[in-house]
This record gives C-alpha cells, sequence and structure tokens, in this order.
C-alpha cells in the first residue's frame, strides 16, 4: 500500500458565532476542499474563561465547534489564505499526516 502525505486543517469556533453559516457554505461550494468534517462538542472552555456545556438542564448555543479537513499540502496552503478571512487565524491549526501506511 502507498502512502500520501497531507495536511489536516482544524478549526475552532462557537455555535452562534457570527459567519459560521457562510463558512459551511463557502467550505461546501467554493473552497476546493473535498470534504470536511463538524463536530459540536459537548463542553468548551475559550478566551471568556466561562465553560459551556451541553446538558438536559442548561441547553447552552455557544458550544464548541470544531470542523476539520484535509488535502495534498499546496492546496491546503491556498485554501487557508482564504479561511482567514472567515475565521481568526489563532483558531486554526495545521499539521502534516500520512494517509493509507
Amino acid at each position: 500500500m502507498s502512502s500520501t502525505e497531507l495536511t489536516l486543517v482544524r478549526v475552532y469556533l462557537t455555535e452562534g458565532q457570527d459567519g459560521i453559516d457562510d463558512l459551511i457554505h463557502w467550505l461546501e461550494k467554493d473552497s476546493g476542499v473535498h470534504g470536511f468534517t463538524l463536530f459540536r462538542g459537548i463542553a468548551g472552555l475559550g478566551n471568556s474563561g466561562h465553560m459551556h456545556t451541553a446538558s438536559l438542564l442548561d441547553l447552552s448555543s455557544s458550544l464548541p465547534l470544531v470542523f476539520e479537513f484535509f488535502d495534498k499540502p499546496d492546496s491546503v496552503s491556498q485554501i487557508l489564505e482564504q479561511l482567514q478571512t472567515f475565521v481568526d487565524p489563532d483558531h486554526i491549526i495545521s499539521w502534516p499526516v500520512t494517509s493509507g501506511i
């Protein structure tokens, strides 16, 4: 089996944050990303220092969201430039990965 060098990108957001719908639309239609996954967290602690949790007693609308995607490094570089117009660069991380080991 051959392996492929890729770059994995993870972006941290907050549910209800302005621009998320625009970001998702851009990822789906215009970004060139072949696919992405959006995760909804059950708890998170952000810059505010306030814990946001999902419980039956407290149905928070400000839960953490994380989306990630991977692609070839040169494709990711182009996508990251545009992605930073939607998201604070401090909330974007990436690292090299290998697929098909």
